[in-house]
């Protein structure tokens, strides 16, 4: 392996994990809004809504702040982190799938998914 690919390497590892944790960061958001928004004592799937939205915006929260940390996460632990919130998000959209008003959660949510798939590439 050259300098100049592990140099290629590792700019795009770098962008991809900054890339995962904007996408996380935008899901978070769009999933804390969506849980305030559901009133808690209404349907059961509502009530699964609001409770997804709640996990979704910590899971995606915490992954940002691990992904945000210097060399204080070894790679096995990044890739857990990275891997949980890939699962989260997609289970998350499909629950807002269901939920009217909610697509633009749904695509946050598929939209940080991808940027978690995209980044543990990077980290094969």
């Amino acid at each position: 392996m050259t300098s100049t690919t592990s140099q290629q390497e590792l700019i795009r590892f770098l962008e991809d994990r900054f890339a995962c944790a904007q996408a996380c960061t935008e899901c978070a958001r769009a999933c804390a809004l969506r849980a305030s928004l559901v009133d808690p004592g209404g349907t059961e799937e509502q009530e699964l809504a609001r409770r997804k939205g709640i996990m979704c915006a910590e899971v995606c929260d915490a992954t940002c702040r691990v992904l945000s940390e210097q060399n204080s996460v070894d790679e096995a632990g990044i890739r857990v982190q990275v891997e949980w919130c890939r699962t989260v998000c997609l289970e998350s959209a499909q629950v807002f799938d269901r939920q009217p008003g909610a697509e633009d959660t749904a695509r946050s949510c598929r939209a940080c998914a991808r940027a978690c798939s995209d980044f543990l590439t990077t980290l094969t």
